[in-house]
This record gives structure tokens, C-alpha cells and sequence, in this order.
């Protein structure tokens, strides 16, 4: 049984490294790239003056949980509609966006093996 193009992966989900999650935000996300090092950049910073590693771990991790969701188009396609809907929904639909939206990122996270925390 194969799978359909839309649901195949663009691209292998890389290590979590900052390197690799730049090529690969370059491949299937290139519009985010200048998020990605302003971030990047913010997260360096506050990891400097606090001499905490922590921020750069948080970036690590929200960047490799957005390629996992990028890099599979069904899925950034859910996404998206799921934040389009809290944008513009009533507080009902902007509430079941946010459950969605979490229950997304929580996956994402679980899939590439990294905490929030």
C-alpha cells in the first residue's frame, strides 16, 4: 500500500540542531527563515545574559516541532486552518482552534523527542 504525495514527508525530520533546522526551514519554509534567525538571534542573547541555556532549548525545540508540522503537508495544512480559525472564528471556534492547535504542537513535540519543559 503506498501513501499519497500529500501525506508523504517533504523532507526527513532532521536532528534538532540549529544548522540542520535552518537547511531544512530553507527547503520547506523558506518565508519563515528571517523569524527563524531573529529568534535565533533573541534566544542567543538571553542565554548570554542569564548564562542559561534554557532560551536556546526553547528555540530548539519550538523550531524542530514547526518543521515536523511543515514538513508534512496535510498536516501544516491543519494547522493552518486550525490557526485561520482562531483568527477569525467566535470565542467557541477560537477555543476549539487553541485545543486543536495544542493538541498539534504536543504531538509535534512528542514526535521529534523534545520537552517543553
Amino acid at each position: 500500500m503506498t501513501t499519497p504525495a500529500a501525506e508523504q514527508p517533504l523532507t526527513p525530520q532532521p536532528p534538532a540542531t540549529v544548522a540542520t533546522l535552518r537547511q531544512a526551514i530553507s527547503q520547506i519554509a523558506p518565508a519563515s527563515l528571517p523569524a527563524f534567525t531573529r529568534e535565533l538571534d533573541q534566544a542567543a542573547d538571553q542565554s548570554r545574559q542569564g548564562s542559561d541555556l534554557a532560551p536556546l532549548r526553547r528555540f530548539i525545540t519550538q523550531w524542530a516541532a514547526y518543521v515536523h508540522i511543515q514538513r508534512q503537508p496535510g498536516l501544516a495544512a491543519d494547522f493552518r486552518h486550525w490557526e485561520n480559525t482562531a483568527e477569525a472564528g467566535d470565542a467557541a471556534q477560537a477555543r476549539q482552534a487553541a485545543a486543536e492547535i495544542g493538541r498539534l504542537l504536543d504531538e509535534a513535540h512528542a514526535a521529534v523527542g523534545l520537552s517543553t519543559r
